[in-house]
């Protein structure tokens, strides 16, 4: 199973000290991962430090530079409603419950800002990973393509979007990636069924995803680790692989994870 890397609440008053640490590691490594950036944001638990005078600059560089890729993460970063969507990990949404109206100008008006900025992307990250029905059909309408978030093991399409989904559980993810790399090392299971298997389950991908506003030393060292021992791939080398249809049955079965492990998170409350 190959990694990906996605960071989340990318603004100009993100605490630029964990930023600075984590992006050392990514570049000594060679990770470049998806970043969610705020067009607009007002939400004031991630205003650590002062803004950055030359943020916009910044991004751009490392988007065009350095072959970081870039998601939309919300317009505002408000939470409006108290609604888990149909990803339900949490229990508020900047989008999710809100008139499709409603949502389509809060992507407008985001897009519209990154542009302004010289930045361009079709790929949407949700603040709390809440959306509903009518942000994907908004998201169609404003030009989007893709969003980062949902569960599997390889990217998927659903009502016309591509979802690159992100782990359920990392401990999980490093536990088969270990397992299948020890199979590949073991010349007794080289038949060529099990040759095929493993070059299919080569195919399997998942997103970590990180807050660097948060991040403590321990998730540091984690990251120093994961970069020096894991297959971690570029997050737009994610975006170029053939995505597989989702079902119906495969939406209720991660919307049913969601919501498990957002019980599990609220019974350690």
């Amino acid at each position: 199973m190959r990694i990906a890397i996605r960071l989340d609440d990318i603004t100009p008053g993100m605490d630029r000290e964990r930023f600075g640490r984590l992006k050392a590691l990514m570049d000594q490594h060679g990770v470049r991962p998806l970043i969610g950036v705020v067009p607009d944001c007002r939400d004031p638990k991630l205003a650590v430090d002062e803004p950055m005078e030359n943020f916009w600059e910044f991004v751009r560089d490392l988007k065009e530079r350095q072959g970081w890729s870039v998601a939309m993460h919300g317009c505002h970063h408000v939470y409006t409603t108290k609604e888990g969507g149909i990803f339900p990990l949490g229990r508020k949404s900047e989008f999710a419950g809100l008139p499709y109206e409603r949502q389509k100008s809060l992507l407008e008006t985001g897009k519209s800002i990154l542009a302004g900025h010289g930045i361009d992307t079709d790929i949407f990250m949700a603040p709390g990973h809440s959306y509903d029905d009518s942000t994907l059909a908004a998201l169609k309408e404003c030009g989007f393509c893709a969003v980062t978030d949902g569960y599997g093991s390889r990217p998927y399409r659903w009502k016309g979007l591509t979802f690159y989904p992100i782990a359920f559980h990392r401990t999980a993810v490093l536990s088969r990636a270990r397992s299948k790399e020890a199979d590949r090392m073991d010349p007794r299971r080289s038949t060529g069924l099990h040759r095929l298997t493993l070059a299919q389950e080569g195919d399997e991908t998942t997103t970590f995803v990180i807050h660097t506003n948060t991040m403590s030393d321990k998730e540091l060292a984690f990251y120093d680790n994961l970069f020096s021992t894991q297959d971690i791939m570029p997050f737009d080398a994610l975006t170029e692989m053939t995505a597989v249809n989702r079902t119906t049955a495969g939406r209720w079965k991660e919307q049913i994870m969601a919501a498990a492990k957002r019980a599990a998170a609220e019974r350690l409350l």
